[in-house]
């Protein structure tokens, strides 16, 4: 795709010059849409989508009308000991913290994100243990994601996610589980564009055009939902204990 090369392309830049890239047209911050997306990262649908739909919002502008939160925890566990196990093992746990840990070292979303991408886009290809490869092709110092993934801080952030995952309210059966607004798309989270569209209250962004039709059929759809909601508020952490969220049909 061309659109995330150039953006991984950019982030040296971004670096070096703590610049956004160019966008299509401004959003007002107050009326920005939360798109918030709960993954784990050797989930194939995850990093498929993080890399083929995903990455698409930075270069179609409509970056610009969202709050855009990665939660890189998934359906792993958390045990009374506070240790975590992970649905694809213990490098998938790895990865994760490896993804927490650039979200806190990098707070810049065009720069985390691009750290993610890079690392998701090996994980489709399967070379996903050449991640480290990411620090050098993206300009990056290693060191912070290095010294906080190695620590407890690397642990303490992943068991932030864990409850921040755990918050969710229906909570998630399979991931990637995608909020926009408030509201967990289910299996519609392909469509996410068009429900930040219905969702954005300011003059409609230029990457909204076109998207009228799906607009309509999401609101038919919508009705069957219910009112489903997000609870941000303060949560239990996962234990060994709890039952398994479920997963997505033909996830390994």
């Amino acid at each position: 795709m061309a659109g995330p090369r150039r953006l991984l392309l950019l982030v040296p830049l971004l670096v070096l010059l703590g610049a956004h890239p160019p966008q299509c047209g401004s959003a007002e911050e107050g009326t920005k849409v939360s798109l918030e997306l709960y993954y784990e990262s050797l989930c194939p649908y995850c990093s498929r989508f993080i890399v083929n739909r995903l990455a698409g919002i930075f270069e179609d502008g409509l970056i610009d009308a969202v709050h855009l939160r990665l939660v890189p925890y998934g359906n792993a566990r958390v045990a009374s000991n506070s240790e975590i196990s992970c649905q694809h093992g213990p490098y998938e746990c790895l990865l994760n913290t490896v993804e927490a840990c650039a979200i806190d070292a990098w707070p810049d979303l065009d720069v985390h994100f691009s750290f993610i991408y890079c690392v998701e886009d090996l994980v489709v290809k399967r070379q996903y243990k050449d991640w480290e490869s990411c620090f050098e092709k993206l300009g990056l110092d290693p060191k912070p994601v290095t010294e906080c993934y190695k620590s407890e801080h690397g642990h303490k952030l992943e068991l932030k996610y864990a409850n921040q995952t755990d918050a969710l309210e229906p909570p998630h059966r399979y991931v990637p589980w995608v909020v926009v607004d408030g509201q967990p798309l289910l299996e519609d989270y392909e469509n996410f564009e068009a429900y930040i569209c219905k969702a954005y209250k300011g003059t409609p962004p230029k990457a909204c055009q076109g998207l009228g039709r799906l607009q309509m059929a999401l609101e038919t759809a919508a009705e069957a939902r219910n009112g489903v909601s997000y609870n941000s508020g303060v949560s239990k952490l996962a234990t060994a204990e709890d039952e398994g969220g479920e997963h997505k049909v033909g996830e390994y």
